[in-house]
């Protein structure tokens, strides 16, 4: 089954599917864009470990069928005991190392950084010393560096990356730092409604830039995963933030797609 959403799936920032999502999105984006690099390139995935809080599902119980328990005989009464078994039991949220991975578009001879593609995980946009700030520190390295910066952010929670000005209120974003128009950063507002539209990663400044078609790499994704196994689309998507207006667009459309009642 494809996808319902013309774009991004929210569904798919369920924490408990993230890490999956990030990783297979990943791959399929390295593999698009590697398809049409010439042989002076090489897009590689370059693996990181993050600390998520994420839900643990709860372990099946296995009571065996029949126990041999052994007593001690005894002539004296035994007092009745009673224990009250917990009347709530829920899975634990876990703090717990999560594997990532940026694209790295390297030269094939002398392996120069080209360009870094990020596909923002929630440790990236955390607020915190150890998260959004981490983040940006490394961010403002590659502004100093000669690579292109490419920043993918579907994750509607947290802190975006960092622009001198207001952004306008879209569920997700696509930002382009090219090193000849830094400081200035091309924005690309990904709206729930529309499609997402091809968007350009940039080479060095002899080769014109390659295609990345985001829309087609969340689809392919999404069939391959079989996300629609585990997603029930009578819920709202997490996180339940989403603007009115882009709610009740989003009820109206499952509606409209058998998935909702």
């Amino acid at each position: 089954m494809d996808s319902p959403f013309p774009g991004m799936d929210p569904y798919l920032e369920e924490p408990r599917l993230w890490p999956d999502v990030h990783h297979a999105l990943i791959t399929t984006i390295r593999d698009q864009i590697q398809a049409q690099l010439s042989p002076a390139y090489r897009a590689v995935i370059t693996p990181y470990l993050a600390f998520e809080s994420i839900e643990i599902a709860p372990v099946r119980k296995f009571v065996p069928d029949v126990a041999v328990v052994e007593r001690e005989r005894s002539t004296l009464p035994q007092p009745a005991t009673v224990i009250e078994e917990a009347p709530l039991s829920l899975p634990a949220v876990m703090t717990v190392p999560v594997e990532y991975g940026r694209i790295e578009i390297r030269t094939v001879r002398d392996q120069a950084l080209v360009t870094a593609i990020e596909l923002l995980s929630p440790a990236n946009k955390r607020p915190g010393a150890d998260g959004a700030e981490a983040y940006e520190k490394k961010r403002q390295e590659l502004f100093l560096s000669t690579a292109h910066l490419l920043e993918i952010d579907l994750l509607r929670n947290g802190q975006r990356p960092q622009v001198a000005g207001s952004l306008p209120g879209a569920p997700y974003f696509i930002f382009l730092s090219r090193v000849q128009r830094r400081p200035y950063i091309d924005i690309w507002p990904l709206a729930l409604q529309q499609p997402i539209k091809p968007v350009p990663v940039p080479l060095r400044a002899a080769d014109p830039d390659v295609r990345l078609d985001l829309g087609a790499a969340i689809h392919e994704t999404y069939r391959r995963a079989r996300y629609d196994l585990e997603i029930d689309y009578r819920q709202p998507p997490p996180p339940p933030d989403l603007s009115p207006d882009d709610a009740a667009w989003l009820d109206a459309h499952l509606r409209a797609r058998g998935l909702r009642p």
